[in-house]
């Protein structure tokens, strides 16, 4: 639908796009159509969670993916400063969102159709998930409350979105020693030339990576972690309430922004 801020298609065509959620089993919006859809700015993981819950209640949707957030330093888990957050959730039976986190290190080149290729690798990794714990014969491979102890991570979107960071960080990274070798050569080369091979070598390798499609490299360092949101679980029913709130400038850009309520606090540790 878009990025980045802005629409790929017509705003007119967005109600058609919500009209086929209802439909999802399993949607992979990137950060900008996630925060048009569930009409949330996403500034924190408070409202992330707002975020995820509203996709959940109002679309019926069992499985969500946010392909790549972006969150301020003091939130990311690495030391990386560089770091793109994947934020996934299967939902409860109540529609609740139980969430986890993946962080990846952010490359500093564009590279077209990571979200596409991510979608495809989870795709297959997420079938494979739920043979593997027996969820094939639950409609829309829909983990109940207490499978796995309850815990978001063990769940097997969480298991098919490792197996399939993995890929991708290992087919992007070659990716890019590629590109760095390419742009290495560009030097003297006059202006047009040189954008069309830069263009190029941000082409993503799969074909000649495929073995890190089969064999994901390095799944241990992009094991999900659990998502404290700052509220208890009673809260999170109360989301639907808070995401009505229009508060300053929501009310002229169509987001809605998270407001300091104390209802909201974390709870004591």
């Amino acid at each position: 639908m878009g990025d980045e801020g802005k629409l790929y298609v017509p705003e007119d065509e967005v109600p058609a796009y919500k009209r086929l959620l209802q439909d999802a089993d399993l949607i992979l919006p990137n950060q900008f159509e996630a925060e048009l859809l569930s009409g949330t700015k996403i500034t924190s993981l408070s409202s992330i969670a707002t975020a995820v819950q509203t996709l959940h209640k109002t679309y019926k949707i069992p499985h969500i993916i946010i392909t790549s957030v972006c969150l301020p330093p003091s939130l990311s888990t690495t030391a990386d400063p560089e770091t793109l957050t994947i934020i996934g959730s299967t939902a409860t039976s109540d529609l609740l969102p139980r969430l986890w986190r993946i962080d990846v290190p952010a490359y500093p080149v564009f590279f077209s159709g990571t979200g596409d290729m991510l979608a495809a690798l989870v795709s297959f990794r997420l079938r494979e998930a739920v043979f593997a714990a027996g969820l094939q014969n639950t409609a829309r491979w829909w983990a109940p409350d207490g499978f796995a102890g309850g815990v978001a991570t063990e769940l097997p979107l969480a298991r098919a979105a490792e197996m399939a960071v993995a890929s991708m960080q290992g087919v992007l990274g070659k990716t890019f020693e590629r590109y760095v070798e390419e742009v290495g050569r560009l030097e003297g080369l006059e202006s047009r030339e040189a954008h069309l091979r830069r263009t190029r070598a941000t082409e993503v390798r799969v074909v000649g990576n495929v073995e890190d499609l089969r064999e994901p490299p390095g799944v241990e360092k992009y094991r999900a972690k659990p998502v404290d949101a700052g509220f208890r679980v009673n809260d999170v029913e109360r989301l639907e309430e808070l995401r009505v709130k229009l508060v300053g400038e929501g009310q002229r850009d169509g987001m809605v922004h998270a407001v300091n309520d104390k209802r909201f606090a974390p709870s004591p540790s």
